[in-house]
């Protein structure tokens, strides 16, 4: 009994770096068998030929798969002895002994095989597929990279990059005359071949969200009753329920989509420079004029920009696209559902009458585009205690229709 504490012990911190090394084995063979393996079940070929030279045949030798499964069976039998012994009643002194000297016995059993020439080679096998795991992992992340800041693949540009990977058929371009969706876009949903537009990835920024706006990830924002903790900022909203996005848009196009959860929900754009402890009534969206944005308000959407707001009679859309031209100083709102995108409101600087006879127009023609002096950032308010918004997955088709425009 003396003894029992301490071979408890030693068996848990047993049990605890058998557990350690059986996840780093499975996570190991994860990663080769994903880089070796597409997802069509085809085998990928690696860069310069790294594994040409041998085949998937040897990754379970080099991985020790065969020493994972018997450290799995070594932590089983230890865990159920370690559970045999706790149970004992403390009056059963003789099942004690017995439970005791099998945890013993099983405690020192030496499972692990003695190194093998083969397994030399295996070690040195498995060090040249992490290498190049590596190696392809960084090009791809390289590639990604250079997709996001606007670059094409190989040097070539984007114009390029279309005619060579898009030019479709005739037979094609009947069907796409015919079907309207353009038959032809990238692979990755959040990374556009358009020559001018850039399909947007938006991440939430936790500096700047009030204290009631409970952040999921950086894809999801909810307005709750109870304040949260968050750190002192200086980019932090104190008046409004408003968060932004941590990404500058001063160049180009950008489309993004949100999902309407629940609630009043506003979505738009702001100047980077919008100071964040404006009062209520001129720090909301669209109620200054450094911000402008699209407000569903439980019965209709609201268009805003310098306090002037335009109603749309348009049925509810629970995904909303979001469209900015910096370049031409405009921004479109879509209601989107099944692929289909509805114009709901585009704020432009337009030259015909309209804007005499139209508050809001006349407040867009006279002050809108000088909001396109600063670099701006998306931005969202949740108006409602219950409002609770998604930065949704895009629709590749909604990216191929802005493409055709």
């Amino acid at each position: 009994q003396a003894q029992q504490a301490k071979f408890l012990s030693d068996a848990e911190n047993e049990l605890e770096e058998l557990a350690v090394t059986i996840a780093q084995a499975k996570k190991m063979v994860e990663l080769i068998a994903w880089v070796g393996w597409g997802e069509e079940k085809e085998p990928r070929t690696l860069s310069f030929g790294v594994f040409s030279c041998f085949t998937w045949s040897w990754v379970p030798g080099a991985l020790g798969c065969e020493s994972c499964r018997v450290k799995e069976e070594r932590r089983a039998k230890l865990a159920q002895c370690k559970q045999n012994l706790e149970n004992v009643p403390s009056t059963d002194t003789i099942y004690f002994l017995q439970e005791f000297q099998a945890l013993k016995v099983a405690m020192e059993e030496n499972l692990s095989p003695a190194p093998s020439f083969q397994n030399e080679l295996n070690f040195t096998k498995c060090t040249q597929a992490v290498g190049a795991v590596k190696d392809v992992l960084s090009a791809a992340c390289k590639n990604q990279r250079d997709h996001l800041q606007g670059k094409g693949i190989d040097g070539l540009s984007y114009q390029e990059m279309e005619e060579g990977l898009c030019s479709p058929s005739p037979s094609a371009r009947r069907a796409g005359r015919a079907g309207g969706i353009a038959s032809c876009f990238p692979p990755h949903p959040h990374v556009s071949f358009l020559p001018h537009t850039v399909a947007f990835i938006i991440d939430l920024d936790s500096d700047t969200a009030d204290k009631f706006i409970q952040l999921f990830g950086t894809k999801g924002a909810k307005r709750v009753l109870c304040p949260i903790s968050y750190p002192e900022s200086p980019t932090r909203f104190i008046n409004c329920e408003q968060v932004l996005g941590v990404n500058l848009m001063n160049r180009g196009n950008y489309y993004w989509e949100v999902e309407l959860i629940d609630g009043w929900v506003s979505i738009g754009v702001i100047a980077e420079d919008f100071d964040p402890r404006e009062s209520y009534n001129r720090g909301r969206l669209g109620r200054n004029e450094k911000s402008c944005c699209l407000q569903w308000n439980g019965q209709n959407y609201v268009a805003w920009f310098g306090g002037f707001e335009s109603v749309i009679q348009q049925p509810f859309f629970q995904t909303i696209g979001v469209f900015l031209e910096y370049s031409e100083k405009a921004l479109t709102f879509y209601g989107v559902k099944d692929s289909k995108m509805t114009c709901l409101q585009q704020l432009k600087v337009s030259h015909f009458a309209k804007g005499q006879f139209d508050p809001f127009q006349n407040k867009i023609n006279h002050q809108f585009a000088s909001l396109f002096l600063c670099k701006l950032k998306p931005a969202f308010f949740l108006e409602s205690v219950d409002a609770h918004l998604q930065i949704g997955p895009l629709k590749k088709d909604c990216v191929s229709v802005l493409k055709r425009r």
